[in-house]
């Protein structure tokens, strides 16, 4: 039977593993049969190993799987996986050596490695801990490996500091003159007709460009920080990042086209950004290294950037979902009942005064709906992917990158009287979560570890 499955699985990869106690040492030829089409490990609990006949089966098998021994902990069962391995390697030197247990920090698995495990397999630990384990053993794995620079980065950090400049200077134009030329242009209304028919609109027009300036300095700032830690030193999940956010961002030129406004400053933004984000694309097609993280133990710092982490998850989250309802409010309705509250008008009147005025503020929505749905992602994308101990970038990042954005939006809410609670609750849930982000993950992020 046994010769039987062994036949079946030799058009799979793998290996053929059989439990010592399982062994019929008065028919060893099965086991020389087994091994023409599959390698064989034998499995035996770690405390066994010492008591157990490996030399009768030693031609036949590959290599052993030390099995973790029931009712014992964690550290019990480390110390028994390495005192095993060295009696393989005294007396069975070319023999593979695969642990199952043990393990339930990246510490734990790097003794084992370097104690000459082939191969480690979690267990009960795995539920423990919880499914991040694999990854921080992985990346503390790399933490040793040596980093080269990685080109195409300046593209890409050029491409954010762009993106920076423009969202200054659409800062200091919502803190002036709020509309352009070519906004009156459109309405063909200039500032001071719309003044006098309701002042409250120019101001809830300089709300939306306001927000919009903050989201998009922040958002460059991400893209430049991302580029200059994480593209430079060849991480793929930052470059990921970039071009996941970057392009949705290029992509919301249609919803500038749907609304129908499309001004000629937006476009020749977009002219400009685009080299620089293809030349950061194309030169970085190659890099594929992998995080790596100074984390080791369960340590308090651990514990606590988890819930750091979750906090930046849903902040990101809650920025794309933001950003999808601001976008699908301005394509359907494009106020809700507390902009028309704060407006003191509706908006059959708004539209009766000027037919083209919706179709302006309906197109900033849009900008800010769409800057909102690219800064969520990088925010996203950097909570699960970067969120390694000794990353103090991204802490930084995730400080000096959010506060333009949070600043600008509850700033200009204050500044203009529009300060509804309800309309400035979600902004409220996301200032919790920021700044309980940077709380809880300071000490793991600035690499406060214990070996």
């Amino acid at each position: 039977e046994l010769i039987e499955i062994a036949r079946a699985l030799k058009p799979y990869n793998g290996v053929y593993e059989i439990d010592y106690n399982e062994i019929d040492f008065t028919k060893l030829d099965i086991l020389r049969s087994i091994r023409e089409w599959k390698n064989i490990y034998v499995r035996v609990p770690g405390n066994q190993i010492e008591k157990v006949d490996l030399h009768s089966i030693f031609p036949y098998i590959t290599g052993v799987v030390i099995d973790e021994v029931q009712g014992l902990d964690t550290l019990a069962n480390l110390a028994i996986h390495k005192e095993a391995m060295t009696y393989c390697q005294n007396e069975y030197p070319s023999l593979r050596l695969v642990t199952v247990g043990g393990v339930k920090e990246p510490d734990h698995a790097i003794q084992l490695l370097n104690h000459g495990a082939d191969l480690l397999f979690l267990s009960g630990e795995y539920v423990e801990v919880g499914p991040g384990l694999p990854k921080r053993i992985y990346e503390a794995i790399n933490d040793s490996a040596f980093q080269e620079e990685s080109r195409g980065w300046k593209d890409y950090f050029l491409f954010g500091l762009f993106i920076t400049i423009g969202g200054l200077i659409a800062l200091v134009l919502s803190l002036t003159s709020i509309v352009l030329p070519y906004d009156e242009s459109f309405m063909q209304l200039p500032r001071e007709e719309l003044l006098l028919f309701n002042e409250r609109l120019l101001w809830f027009m300089a709300h939306d460009r306001m927000t919009l300036a903050g989201t998009m300095i922040s958002g460059g700032i991400v893209y430049m920080t991302l580029s200059y830690y994480g593209v430079k030193n060849g991480l793929l999940w930052a470059k990921q990042a970039i071009d996941i956010a970057a392009i949705i961002g290029f992509l919301g030129i249609l919803f500038f086209i749907g609304y129908g406004y499309f001004d000629w400053l937006h476009l020749l933004f977009w002219i400009v950004l685009l080299p620089f984000y293809l030349g950061g694309y194309v030169k970085t097609k190659g890099i594929k290294r992998t995080p790596k993280s100074r984390n080791r133990r369960n340590d308090l710092a651990w514990r606590k950037g988890v819930m750091g982490q979750f906090c930046f998850v849903m902040l990101g989250f809650s920025f794309v979902l933001g950003g999808v309802i601001i976008s699908g409010i301005g394509v359907t309705g494009v106020f809700v009942p507390t902009d028309l509250q704060y407006i003191c008008m509706p908006e059959d009147l708004i539209h009766s005064f000027n037919g083209r005025l919706i179709s302006v503020i309906a197109h900033d929505r849009a900008g800010f709906g769409g800057a909102m749905i690219s800064v969520g992602l990088l925010v996203l994308m950097s909570a699960l992917w970067g969120f390694q101990s000794g990353n103090t970038w991204l802490w930084w990042m995730f400080l000096i990158g959010g506060l333009p954005a949070f600043v600008a939006g509850i700033y200009v809410h204050i500044m203009i009287g529009y300060t509804t609670f309800i309309h400035l609750l979600p902004a409220y849930i996301a200032l919790a979560l920021f700044f309980g982000g940077l709380y809880f993950s300071k000490s793991y992020l600035m690499g406060k570890y214990s070996y």
